[in-house]
């Protein structure tokens, strides 16, 4: 058996799979989100060892022999947020989380030095860890000056399960301090925040050992023999892994509260100035290019509190049959845009509007401007030298057909449906477990699930979705002026 352990934002995720990569059964511990100012965003890491523990315990509960047997532990968490520790490993502050916004001025001025992008692949962005250590050096220095070590959320439950200060190429990729290409710490970024190598983890590949079991948890969870703890993975690394996108030119689209565009790559292929990811991926040798949009289901969700009516009603009184784009086109930007803008004080718009624009007319504004923006995604990584010839849809919103539909129209290519299952980054996580403790090759166990059907392109409303792909193209320069500042 081989447990995945995913620690998100609201919650500790784990799941047990056998060695034919069954899903035995997963359980959940929650965890809350301390804002204690605007813009900030926190948890104590304490708390995502109770999770775990109330995760683990659950598994244990309904499948104790199962568990008995667990051979390998494979690891997935948030990425970015800033773990501080003293050189006794206590913890010196909660963790800053990915989506803490305080650090934007010392990262624009880190993104300033042109060291960062060459080096990292990537703009530095407020959600990074890089400027979150800047943020303390210069608002809480004695904080800063007690700390030996910083982690990553995983890598932190990492240390509590093996003792061992370690962690993987694509989390870390996410801190600003990576040289991506290189797969090591760069000790010139780690300078420019008066950090050195000895206060980051060791580094391995996701795939491989870093660190076993500590006999104590071993026994307070029934499991016997040793236990080896995979590097594991950034969450959508993992994700990535769960969906079997880790071959070049394999690609899936997310359409949960926000959107991805996620592309595995076979070799590094930066373009900070386009706003897309360029990451390591979990498997060795190989990258990942990601474009995200902030307000995916989001939009819809938008749509559906001011107009009173269910996301669901409202794409079922579209139906499933595409129709031509109308002529009022939505900007989804609201709480601006990452990729390919990165423009945080942009704000959506619907533009065209006349007296025959009723709800359902809105709607497929909504669906077609999250559509568009996905293309920009894709044109962003096709910039960056990727290109992508079919995508597999995962997220809440793809039980929407007429979006999917929509969404293969706008960027030209077939959208995959997996069959029922759970191919997420605690599925992912579990199998780089499985990886780690018997040296599988990777590409063989991370493949895709099977595919429940397929939706084509609608050829013949391809011209018409081109030319409302270049009204949407034009519009943000040209409302950025009067946009929220």
């Amino acid at each position: 058996m081989y447990l995945g352990l995913d620690l998100g934002t609201s919650g500790v995720k784990a799941m047990l799979i056998d060695g034919n990569q069954k899903i035995i059964g997963s359980a959940n511990g929650d965890l809350d989100v301390s804002r204690p100012h605007s813009g900030w965003s926190e948890q104590e890491p304490a708390h995502w060892i109770r999770a775990t523990e109330e995760a683990v315990a659950g598994l244990k509960a309904a499948h104790p022999k199962e568990l008995a047997a667990v051979r390998g532990i494979g690891l997935s968490g948030q990425m970015h947020g800033a773990t501080l520790l003293d050189a006794d490993d206590k913890v010196l502050r909660p963790c800053i989380l990915w989506n803490d916004t305080r650090s934007y001025h010392e990262a624009a001025a880190l993104d300033a030095n042109p060291r960062f992008r060459a080096l990292t692949g990537n703009i530095v962005f407020p959600g990074f860890t890089a400027p979150k250590l800047a943020w303390v050096a210069k608002h809480e220095p004695d904080v800063f000056a007690k700390v030996r070590w910083v982690l990553l959320p995983k890598d932190y439950l990492r240390l509590w399960l093996t003792g061992e200060h370690m962690s993987e190429m694509s989390d870390s990729a996410g801190t600003s301090w990576l040289d991506t290409g290189k797969r090591k710490w760069s000790s010139e970024l780690l300078a420019a925040t008066n950090l050195d190598e000895k206060q980051m983890p060791t580094l391995v590949e996701g795939t491989e050992v870093a660190g076993k079991l500590r006999g104590e948890l071993a026994s307070k969870w029934g499991i016997g023999g040793d236990v080896v703890v995979a590097g594991g993975a950034g969450d959508n690394a993992a994700s990535a892994c769960g969906m079997g996108t880790v071959s070049h030119g394999a690609a899936f689209v997310s359409l949960g509260t926000s959107g991805v565009l996620f592309a595995a790559n076979g070799s590094y292929l930066p373009k900070p100035e386009s706003a897309v990811h360029a990451f390591c991926h979990a498997l060795p040798n190989t990258w990942h290019q990601m474009g995200v949009i902030l307000s995916a289901t989001d939009a819809l969700n938008w749509h559906s509190s001011v107009t009173g009516k269910s996301a669901a009603d409202l794409t079922g009184e579209l139906g499933e049959t595409l129709k031509a784009p109308s002529s009022v086109t939505f900007l989804p930007y609201l709480s601006g845009e990452r990729t390919p803008h990165n423009d945080a004080t942009i704000r959506g718009a619907f533009i065209g509007l006349g007296h025959e624009s009723g709800r359902v007319v809105l709607t497929q504004a909504v669906l077609e401007g999250v559509a568009f923006a996905i293309r920009d995604n894709l044109e962003a990584l096709r910039s960056a030298g990727t290109d992508i010839a079919r995508v597999t849809a995962i997220g809440g919103g793809s039980r929407s057909r007429y979006w999917l539909a929509s969404i293969a129209t706008a960027l030209g290519v077939p959208v995959d449906l997996p069959a029922d299952g759970d191919f997420g980054a605690a599925f992912g996580a579990a199998r780089l477990g499985l990886i780690a403790a018997t040296g599988a090759d990777p590409v063989a166990v991370c493949t895709p699930p099977q595919t429940a059907g397929t939706i084509e392109p609608v050829a013949s409303l391809s011209d018409a979705y081109a030319d409302a792909y270049k009204r949407y193209r034009a519009l943000y320069p040209a409302i950025k002026p009067w946009s929220a500042h």
